[in-house]
């Protein structure tokens, strides 16, 4: 069997791998599991959205999908997936890192009368556009394995799609890579308490924000998102005077990490569990989490003792929590040493990509049976 891997984004992975392997930048999971299965890996190229490739689309005949791939992905993953559904046959299995890519490829290359294995990562189709995306292009009949990081989106898709189990996995590893994400000492010049965060996706900074605006205390955020524009809600009009907002190159993250004293993910209601990388990235560097409470993973850590939930928008219940942990100190070590075992033992990239190449063997295995 061949394996591909279709990326919904366009990395320069030679690189990402040069600079993971010197420690600048964590690996690229994908590009690992890429070695080890000796598959092609593939992803938008700035080619696809040249005007002249878009109508050449529109004038494929595929009139029904010019109309409706507005529902999901973007022109370039229409191209790509074009492209791909005229080299993929039933002697391949390929995996789509996301369903803005995923949904495409299985809609072209699903109907092929010799089709490739459709594996699909999906991360948040419990939405209108989504709902409608999989009906209207009958996914069910083209992906033969969903997987999925989170329960919530697990059951909605068995429910909404009727998958029988063999057809539907909860994918439970996460990429977290831990020979980058580690503990290490404190910044020099840290004078005073730090409070940290990450990531723009589902994020409710305006709660941290009035949480913490009086505290003897540094907040300080890494203001960027592979997945997520900013949300007008998710910063105050003016950041209080403790707190500040940036880009942070990958060392410089992880030395963030590594001079909180908590590192908090303060999130609006979402149905997809935003926040798990921040989380896990955190866990990893032996920082102790509090993150708003949620269905799935989040709630199980909770349960668990690993990680401290706070209400959602709640301020008093985020300001309380962040002062115990803060005049708590052993507690807080304690806290962040459980979930530093935890992520050692299951929740990195290790376990992450082992898990993903034997999914991709069985299922190769399934098409020759």
């Amino acid at each position: 069997m061949n394996y591909h891997i279709v990326l919904s984004r366009v990395f320069d992975l030679e690189t990402i791998n040069r600079n993971a392997k010197a420690g600048k930048c964590p690996c690229h999971v994908m590009w690992e599991a890429s070695q080890i299965l000796n598959a092609r890996i593939h992803m938008p190229s700035a080619d696809y959205i040249k005007a002249s490739h878009i109508q050449t689309f529109e004038q494929m005949g595929f009139q029904q999908q010019a109309t409706l791939r507005r529902l999901v992905g973007n022109p370039e993953h229409w191209l790509l997936a074009s492209h791909l559904s005229q080299q993929l046959t039933d002697e391949d299995v390929v995996f789509c890192t996301g369903e803005d890519v995923g949904i495409p490829v299985a809609e072209l290359c699903g109907v092929k009368k010799k089709r490739p294995k459709i594996v699909v990562l999906i991360h948040n189709i419990n939405r209108l556009r989504g709902r409608l995306a999989l009906k209207l292009f009958r996914v069910r009949d083209k992906i033969d394995l969903f997987l999925t990081y989170t329960p919530g989106i697990a059951e909605f898709l068995g429910a909404y799609l009727h998958l029988p189990e063999n057809r539907l996995s909860l994918f439970s590893e996460q990429p977290t890579d831990i020979s980058f994400f580690k503990p290490g000492s404190a910044s020099f010049d840290k004078i005073r308490p730090v409070i940290a965060s990450g990531g723009l996706e589902k994020r409710d900074y305006r709660t941290l924000a009035a949480a913490t605006e009086d505290l003897d205390i540094d907040v300080k955020i890494c203001a960027t998102s592979p997945n997520a524009k900013v949300n007008s809600q998710a910063f105050p009009k003016v950041l209080p005077n403790n707190m500040s907002c940036r880009y942070y190159e990958w060392l410089e993250f992880v030395q963030l990490y590594r001079d909180a004293n908590i590192v908090v993910i303060p999130l609006f209601k979402n149905n997809y569990q935003a926040g798990l990388s921040v989380m896990f990235e955190a866990m990893a560097c032996r920082r102790p989490v509090i993150i708003t409470k949620s269905p799935g993973i989040i709630q199980e850590l909770i349960e668990a003792g690993i990680v401290i939930g706070v209400r959602e928008g709640d301020v008093n219940d985020l300001r309380c929590a962040i002062i115990k942990l803060l005049q708590n100190p052993s507690q807080a070590e304690l806290q962040a040493q459980r979930g530093y075992e935890l992520v050692l033992q299951k929740y990195n990239h290790q376990k992450y990509i082992h898990t993903f190449v034997n999914k991709m063997y069985s299922l190769a295995l399934v098409n020759h049976l």
